[in-house]
């Protein structure tokens, strides 16, 4: 039975300082290099994935000037950029696979991404045998979610590690993880797995 590590999103526009920042990214980006250092080698794989946009058009109307924040944000994490790189706190050595995803289209799971091979996540999870993954990273309400859920989609066992994560805001941080409770991942500190 394999195992994999996820991580959504640790991008520089997500965190501190960035055109969509979340608070508490940076924490995120160290507390995440910190759980690699000590149990990279728990896991089989180790999936990394990253908004990659197009640096014209509006990216399938997920670009706008006036943003709802919602459906429509403003720019991000445009394919060549310092904010589509990984937040420097995050150490990526241990990575197996780096997902891009959004290139013209809104994407908000790393399942609708693929690497620069055009290997999808699906089938890297395939691949390699995964039942169990550990999910973490930015943010917890939108792209955290939505790959949790395509993971649990997938067949695969998840648990949310709940300190390697963070949301834009509360409300919809603790909606999101009672959905994906209900839908049957774990909440779980890192400590504890």
């Amino acid at each position: 039975m394999s195992r994999a590590l996820l991580i959504v999103d640790v991008q520089n526009d997500f965190t501190e300082g960035g055109a969509l920042a979340v608070a508490g990214g940076d924490a995120v980006a160290s507390a995440v290099s910190a759980f690699l250092a000590a149990h990279a080698g728990d896991y089989d794989v180790i999936v990394a994935s990253r908004d990659w946009h197009d640096a014209s058009g509006d990216n399938g109307g997920h670009f706008a000037d006036d943003p709802d924040f919602v459906d429509t944000w403003p720019a991000h994490c445009v394919a060549g950029t310092a904010g589509a790189e990984y937040d420097p706190l995050l150490v990526t050595d241990a990575v197996t696979h780096h997902v891009q995803k959004g290139q013209g289209v809104p994407a908000y799971s790393m399942f609708e991404g693929a690497t620069e091979t055009g290997d999808t996540v699906g089938a890297i999870l395939t691949g390699a045998g995964v039942l169990t993954a550990d999910v973490v990273g930015v943010a917890t309400d939108h792209c955290v979610r939505a790959s949790a859920l395509d993971a649990i989609a997938h067949g695969v066992q998840v648990r949310i590690l709940t300190d390697l994560i963070a949301g834009v805001a509360p409300e919809p941080s603790a909606a999101a993880l009672a959905e994906l409770a209900h839908a049957g991942a774990a909440l779980v500190e890192s400590g504890a797995a």
